[in-house]
């Protein structure tokens, strides 16, 4: 292998005869007159544009057809078949190794004659960068075979993004996470949609499986419930203002009647209505009455303390980590709302006033409730706060720009659609061609993790299997085996 063309920070390699080089491999630039080396990944393959390749191929197909006349009179047909197979690996620079170091200054320029190019092996490269410390977490492994184990520190404390289009294994590698996460002792919360997590304490042959005693499914209006008291007027506040869109003249009318009915200690959905019935005004008393009946709808609310629960409660009855799995499968839409909004404003809470330290929240399907949140100003004030967000979603253009920017890990499964493509080209940490080449060819449960996790070095990664029972598999008609099991 050769230096070809060095243009900005893309590099173009040429290999004749070929080597066994596939599209995400890295390989070393190393030139010895100053002692420094470039890490560079190849991100496309082509063959070389040799002059008189062309005509060399029409001649050799059109002789094909001559038998017994041998035309190669100077035996050199051999050698032209290697050139004809020369390619260039189109590559982009991304880091340096300064005195066995690793060093971002990729400013200077090797030499084409003095420079070795050697091909990386998966194991060599993970190696190079260093990825696993001491409390790390396995996502899987590369193509190679190579074992990608991740320090926890690149994960706690920053923001994820889970994204590819649908059946690529986006949820899958997400319960990996949540599990890796828990299983070190941390605290995750969950948005399902769809109860994909709601069975992973139990293995896929449905016995009980480790993780059973740290996963609580919190089924709103069923068996979760809290108190207008525990909501406070914040939240309520809230979620009738954000979600239920209260108009602020009426916000100001339910904060006078919530604040009576608590210095008289009568605060109860009962006393709520009531109060809001003897409202004066027409049109405030009915817009909070349609609000009221909407959240008391959900079934989140009650009068009755033995049915009230406590998140507080609920994460300290973890004894070593575990995850509260929010089941919002079947829900409405606007009931949707309410929950993640409540959910959101009141661990808000319980973090700013460190009556909890942190957690790990995971937006399953983010897309379907994203522009109805807060999340960009849960995102601005993670760090404060408490909150590491992971965002799942096969749209990727329902995240907003700012919330990319401020990603500090993304896993891209497989893309095929342009404008997805190019909507994750501008968010990413990586350049476009990377991304638009890469992947749009990942196979199935193949992602693409840039960022901290993987320290700034895009990798492909086979995600690892689970043997829980991850449901989120595609419910099919035509299958060699129909069973149906029911877990109680």
């Amino acid at each position: 292998m050769h230096i070809y063309k060095l243009d900005g920070n893309t590099m173009e390699i040429v290999s004749c005869p070929p080597q066994d080089v596939q599209k995400g491999d890295y390989i070393i630039v190393r030139d010895d007159a100053v002692n420094r080396s470039l890490i560079v990944q190849v991100t496309n393959i082509g063959y070389a544009n040799v002059p008189g390749v062309l005509e060399d191929i029409l001649r050799d197909s059109s002789t094909k057809n001559i038998d017994g006349r041998n035309l190669d009179f100077l035996d050199v047909k051999a050698f032209i078949d290697v050139i004809k197979d020369a390619k260039i690996f189109r590559c982009k620079i991304r880091k340096a190794i300064v005195d066995g170091r690793i060093d971002h200054d990729i400013s200077w320029t090797p030499s084409r004659s003095t420079s070795h190019l050697i091909n990386l092996t998966d194991k060599e490269f993970l190696k190079l960068i260093g990825l696993r410390g001491e409390n790390a977490i396995t996502l899987g492994a590369t193509k190679g075979g190579a074992e990608v184990s991740v320090n926890l520190a690149a994960i706690d404390g920053k923001l994820n993004i889970i994204s590819g289009k649908k059946g690529t294994g986006k949820s899958h590698l997400s319960k990996l996470l949540l599990l890796s996460l828990i299983e070190k002792g941390g605290i995750g919360v969950v948005f399902d949609v769809n109860g994909e997590y709601i069975n992973l304490g139990y293995r896929a042959d449905y016995q009980k499986a480790s993780p059973y005693e740290k996963i609580l499914v919190l089924s709103p209006g069923k068996g979760f419930k809290v108190t207008l008291g525990y909501m406070g007027l914040g939240v309520f506040l809230r979620i009738i203002s954000s979600v239920l869109d209260l108009p602020e003249n009426s916000a100001w009318e339910i904060r006078r009647i919530w604040s009576s009915l608590s210095r008289k200690s009568v605060l109860t959905l009962k006393s709520l209505r009531k109060a809001i019935e003897s409202v004066s005004n027409n049109y405030v008393r009915d817009a909070l009455i349609r609000r009221y009946d909407s959240l008391v709808s959900t079934g989140l609310l009650t009068d009755d303390p033995r049915e009230a629960s406590t998140l507080e409660d609920l994460i300290f009855g973890f004894t070593s980590g575990g995850a509260l799995i929010v089941n919002l499968r079947g829900l409405p839409a606007r009931f949707c709302h309410i929950i993640v909004e409540f959910m959101l404003s009141k661990l808000c809470n319980l973090l700013d006033r460190w009556v909890l330290r942190a957690l790990f929240l995971f937006a399953e399907e983010a897309h379907l409730y994203l522009r109805k949140t807060y999340w960009e100003d849960i995102v601005t004030r993670m760090r404060h706060l408490g909150i590491f967000s992971t965002f799942i979603t096969n749209q990727p253009d329902s995240i907003s720009d700012g919330i990319y920017r401020q990603a500090d890990n993304v896993f891209l499964f497989n893309f095929t659609n342009e404008n997805d493509l190019a909507t994750v080209s501008k968010a990413t940490m990586v350049d476009a061609e990377t991304v638009n080449v890469i992947a749009r060819e990942l196979p199935p449960h193949y992602c693409l993790a840039l960022g901290r996790v993987t320290n700034d070095f895009p990798i492909i990664v086979k995600v690892k299997p689970l043997n829980v029972k991850t449901m989120g598999e595609t419910r099919l008609f035509f299958a060699d085996t129909y069973e149906q099991k029911i877990l109680t």
